[in-house]
């Protein structure tokens, strides 16, 4: 038996690899939903309340499919840190980890609208990047584009010239903490297989 039409509720290639690494097939539908940036909320919370949402949204339009709503971010003493909005915040944004750990969290919401089932869950991992000098830092920012990633930064885009240890998984740090959600959605496709 086949699982149920995956969807996958964002734009991101780099998601849109990760998956594949799973040899999962599914189709790509980026929700338009805003995020949340946070307020009182916890980083935690924060990212699993937005992948919900971004879920949520593309399941009303395709109830029988299974959709994933993924939603990344970074956080350093509960201060979260979102895409930024130009080039002179990411620069801020790097500036300000610098030489520190901070938290790479991502919320991951799995919706079967038709069935009325969803599992909502999030991985983070510690991410300490290096002393940097301004210098470093722009020289970084040249060779990417930081505005569509979390923080400011990408990992799998030179971004290990930033960071010194990670402690946690990888993939997560990526956008798709793979050994969790591998093991979540064999889990989440097993009832619709059985029907």
């Amino acid at each position: 038996m086949n699982s149920p039409m995956l969807i996958l509720a964002s734009a991101s290639p780099r998601r849109a690899d990760l998956l594949r690494q799973l040899g999962l097939e599914f189709q790509v539908m980026p929700s338009d939903i805003p995020e949340l940036q946070g307020g009182a909320l916890s980083p935690g919370e924060v990212a699993q309340i937005n992948a919900y949402r971004k879920a949520r949204a593309i399941s009303k339009k395709y109830p029988d499919a299974v959709t994933l709503g993924v939603d990344t971010v970074v956080a350093a003493d509960n201060q979260i840190f979102g895409k930024p909005a130009a080039m002179t915040e990411a620069e801020q944004t790097l500036l300000a980890l610098q030489g520190r750990t901070h938290q790479v969290v991502t919320g991951v919401c799995l919706i079967h609208l038709r069935d009325h089932r969803q599992k909502i869950f999030f991985e983070q991992t510690d991410v300490t990047f290096r002393p940097l000098a301004l210098k470093q830092i722009r020289h970084y920012l040249s060779q990417t584009n930081p505005l569509d990633k979390a923080g400011g930064y990408g990992i799998q885009d030179q971004g290990g010239a930033l960071v010194e240890t990670i402690s946690g998984s990888f993939t997560n740090v990526m956008g798709l903490p793979l050994e969790r959600f591998q093991a979540e959605w064999a889990a989440f496709a097993e009832p619709a297989t059985m029907a």
